[in-house]
């Protein structure tokens, strides 16, 4: 571990092996950037230019691989991070905060180099975008480096926001899309993405395209024949599995980035580049957020070479193992529900979200008046629900209200139901669920698993191509889970024909109820005994974690509100299960934030956010400064608490006033009583 980092001149250099790159690493791409015309975190647009306007190739249907790469950058970005100045944007956090929290008058341009190649496994399918860059300001005397291991099912910028930290600090940052990625394979025209996001022809990429669906011509033009427009996205159509991996892929990103760091900064002996800061010598944290900070956590149960020496990572994506043993209690009550895979919850919030917004206890919930478009729809879908037995109650109202409390019995924290709406409108769940259950079962784009496909879409909300910008600039654009940049979720199974499932029905349905039959047909895979079920369920028990860190010093920060990633099915549990494994070993804190979310951008970008939600960013910043301080003078972290924030406030659903410091107070040293998280006998105690 490397507590303390030494020069690369000791005299055991001497002996330090040739610098050989990783076998798996294939063609290698390497560009410098000065730091002023383009750098590596803002792609020239500094801090003002990424809280500006889109910045839009010169020519939208044949962008160029700078005019991709600035484009991804700003939108994953923008779309990780709340960017206005009321948010805390240029006061707390982004390009122009130095690492010492000062806010400086430059605009954060970094200059420096960016590797960027594909890891493959040989069959030239796999093809895991690995990226590391290296600041000009890097020390090979104190060598650093971070993992940023992409959030969601993003590209491999979807983890910029993290590498920001790394960045400042003169951290190398190891980047890895972790096999999803934005770019589709376009069904009808054979056309695929290139490591850059560039598009051409399947043929014409061969081995060197980002993704191609794995089936044959034949098999493509009967596809196209019967469903036209469709495209085929990676997480869900590789037939990889690729999440059981995130782990392996984050370890074989920290190895690029180790021979990246020597490729630059190794001595030079007898003409070749030698290993000579290896990992005895380089201090490396795992970190990320969302799926990225679940890819750290899955890296550090796998280390076995001990390459990390710290982990610090945001709202992770941590599948249980069944029957793990953990009780979570909150406030000395135990929690109902908690520990149940991503899978398993998000089918359960798919089914019931657009009901339950319509509780009206949610009437000044964000997003709820964005519902008057869906005219009947989420009563209908309550009414089908109801008619299941899924939900009880006589009336919209009773319907809505037993969803609601459906919810929150399956896991979810009382604060987060006032999300629910948002997220329903917004598709969350039912992109994540079809998603998965394609990926998880290793299904074929051709088999339209539960009647669900992705399109473009017509006026009609009928399935038609999208654009040809929205095609050529996707890889910036996109988020690997449609409904996305021009891409909608499309239910084939709607008896007039296929349409946009958020407007459809489902079969046999005189009435729009978005689907309710699709959504059943999702939740049922997480317990029964189809061939594709069985083969989801399968798929699902090869990403669990085991809670094993090895010993290696842990930090997760979690918002108590989260309503994608709730916390009594991922962090707090985790933190019972770690105990667990681990014993008195356990070198893991866990900080829960109030009034804090899965999605910051969503404070600036939807009315009633800023209201409500702190910048859980800020935290995540702060957990990587409290593991450095750690990993480099032993400085002690923060113990398992329960940071109390303060909202914003306001009128409620309009601007918010300026956040101020107050309104984010950092983490104890020594939490009162009635802040403490503790774990007692595998009962996770967390306050109220």
């Amino acid at each position: 571990m490397a507590l303390v980092a030494c020069g690369s001149d000791d005299d055991d250099d001497r002996g330090a092996p040739v610098n050989q790159r990783p076998a798996y690493i294939g063609s290698l791409t390497v560009h410098e950037y000065d730091g002023s015309a383009d750098d590596l975190l803002t792609a020239g647009l500094g801090k003002d230019g990424l809280a500006g306007t889109a910045p839009l190739p010169a020519d939208p249907n044949a962008p160029t691989r700078t005019e991709l790469r600035r484009y991804a950058i700003w939108s994953n970005y923008t779309a990780l991070v709340d960017v206005s100045a009321a948010g805390g944007y240029g006061t707390l956090y982004g390009p122009n905060v130095d690492a010492q929290g000062t806010v400086t008058g430059g605009q954060g341009k970094i200059p420096g180099v960016e590797y960027l190649a594909y890891a493959d496994d040989g069959s030239g399918r796999q093809n895991v975008t690995m990226m590391v860059q290296i600041p000009a300001s890097f020390d090979p005397a104190r060598p650093c480096l971070i993992t940023a291991t992409s959030s969601g099912s993003r590209g491999v910028y979807g983890g910029i926001s993290t590498g920001e930290w790394g960045l400042k600090r003169g951290c190398a940052v190891a980047y890895t899309d972790k096999g999803t990625g934005a770019a589709p394979h376009d069904l009808g025209n054979d056309t695929v993405a290139l490591i850059d996001g560039t598009r051409t022809s399947r043929a014409a990429a061969g081995r060197e395209a980002h993704f191609a669906a794995p089936i044959d011509d034949n098999a493509r033009a009967a596809f196209n024949a019967a469903a036209p427009h469709r495209l085929a996205f990676k997480h869900a159509h590789s037939q990889r599995n690729p999440e059981k991996d995130w782990g392996l892929f984050t370890l074989q990103a920290i190895e690029f980035g180790i021979w990246a760091i020597n490729d630059r900064h190794g001595e030079v002996r007898d003409g070749q580049r030698r290993r000579t800061i290896d990992k005895d010598k380089l201090l490396v944290i795992a970190s990320s957020l969302s799926n990225g900070g679940g890819a750290a956590v899955a890296a550090a149960e796998a280390d076995v070479q001990g390459l990390i020496d710290g982990v610090a990572v945001s709202e992770p994506n941590l599948n249980m193992p069944q029957d793990a043993g953990i009780t979570v209690r909150r406030g000395g009550t135990p929690v109902a529900v908690n520990g149940r895979t991503l899978y398993d919850y998000t089918t359960m919030a798919n089914l019931l979200q657009l009901c339950a917004a319509q509780d009206p206890a949610n009437a000044q919930a964000p997003a709820v008046g964005f519902y008057a478009t869906l005219g009947a729809i989420p009563a209908n879908r309550c009414a089908a629900l109801a008619s299941a037995g899924i939900v009880k109650g006589a009336t919209l109202a009773e319907q809505a209200a037993s969803a609601q409390q459906a919810l929150r019995d399956y896991g979810w924290e009382p604060e987060s139901s006032v999300l629910h709406a948002s997220l329903g409108f917004f598709e969350v769940a039912s992109a994540v669920s079809v998603t998965y259950a394609n990926a998880l079962s290793r299904a074929s784009v051709t088999d339209r698993l539960c009647g669900y496909s992705f399109s473009g879409i017509n006026a009609a909300f009928e399935p038609a191509p999208v654009t040809q910008a929205q095609m050529a600039n996707m890889f910036s654009t996109g988020n690997g889970v449609p409904p996305s940049s021009g891409v909608q979720l499309i239910n084939d199974l709607d008896p007039r024909g296929p349409r946009r499932d958020l407007l459809s029905r489902s079969p046999g349905s005189p009435v729009d109820d978005a689907n309710t039959a699709g959504a059943r047909c999702l939740r049922d895979l997480v317990t029964g005994n189809s061939p594709q079920a069985l083969a989801l369920q399968v798929g699902q028990r090869l990403t669990l974690r085991n809670g094993n860190l090895r010993g290696k010093p842990a930090l997760i920060v979690h918002g108590r509100d989260d309503a994608l990633l709730p916390v009594n099915h991922t962090s707090r549990p985790y933190l019972g299960l770690n105990r667990q494994r681990e014993g008195a070993a356990s070198r893991l804190s866990y900080v829960e934030v109030t009034n804090a979310q899965h999605f910051d951008a969503f404070n600036a970008l939807v009315p009633g956010y800023g209201n409500r939600y702190v910048p859980l960013h800020l935290y995540l910043n702060r957990a990587l400064d409290a593991m450095y301080d750690h990993l480099r003078s032993g400085t002690p972290l923060p113990p398992s608490q329960v940071v109390r924030t303060v909202p914003r406030g306001g009128t409620p659903n309009s601007p918010a006033p300026a956040i101020q410091p107050s309104n984010v107070p950092g983490f104890a040293a020594n939490p009162a009583a009635g802040d403490r998280i503790e774990v007692v006998g595998g009962i996770v105690e967390v306050p109220q």
